[in-house]
């Protein structure tokens, strides 16, 4: 059996559940925002369940901590996620936040609110911080611990200042999952 292919979102707010529905009609694939809460609810095989019956691929899982310091429940699911042998994460969204504990992750690509690819992480509002390679959150902790081909940091789905508005097609979200699939797909192709 071929492994589903996932796309995983550290944010499970309402606006992200929004625009992960939105995207995944517009890009394809399957969103599972229906799981999504902040913080996370959904047991992990509850999660596993849904995607392994997913009938198009990419998945979106939203997973969120609310700023729970270290491992919370959304980074227990993902971290049950990338153990499973019938799903293979090709990459994930790793949402800033303004959070009391300061976890951070590393990343590939990060995109500023106003749709540029930048070097320096991104606060909430989708500005350039003064950290090269890093971002902040409250859901980005165990992202470091996996094997994730292609993590994008961005900013607040959704919002940024209204940069992100689901009026405006959510562009900044959307290319970061562009981003995400179109590395998955040179990935496969090198294989």
């Amino acid at each position: 059996m071929l492994s589903k292919k996932v796309i995983v979102i550290t944010d499970g707010d309402e606006y992200a559940r929004k625009a992960i529905d939105y995207l995944a009609g517009e890009v394809g694939g399957t969103s599972l925002a229906q799981y999504s809460a902040n913080p996370t609810t959904a047991s992990s095989e509850e999660i596993i369940k849904a995607v392994n019956r997913a009938k198009e691929e990419p998945v979106y899982v939203l997973l969120d901590d609310a700023g729970i310091q270290g491992v919370g429940p959304g980074e227990r699911v993902l971290l049950d996620l990338a153990k499973e042998s019938s799903i293979t994460i090709i990459g994930a969204i790793a949402v800033a936040s303004h959070t009391r504990y300061r976890e951070w992750s590393r990343f590939t690509f990060a995109i500023d609110r106003k749709g540029e690819i930048v070097a320096q992480g991104v606060d909430k509002e989708g500005e350039r911080e003064m950290e090269i390679g890093r971002i902040s959150g409250d859901t980005v902790y165990s992202l470091d611990e996996l094997d994730i081909p292609t993590v994008v940091a961005i900013g607040d789905i959704g919002k940024m200042y209204g940069q992100d508005d689901l009026k405006k097609g959510v562009p900044i979200t959307r290319k970061a999952i562009e981003l995400i699939l179109e590395r998955a797909d040179e990935n496969e192709e090198r294989e």
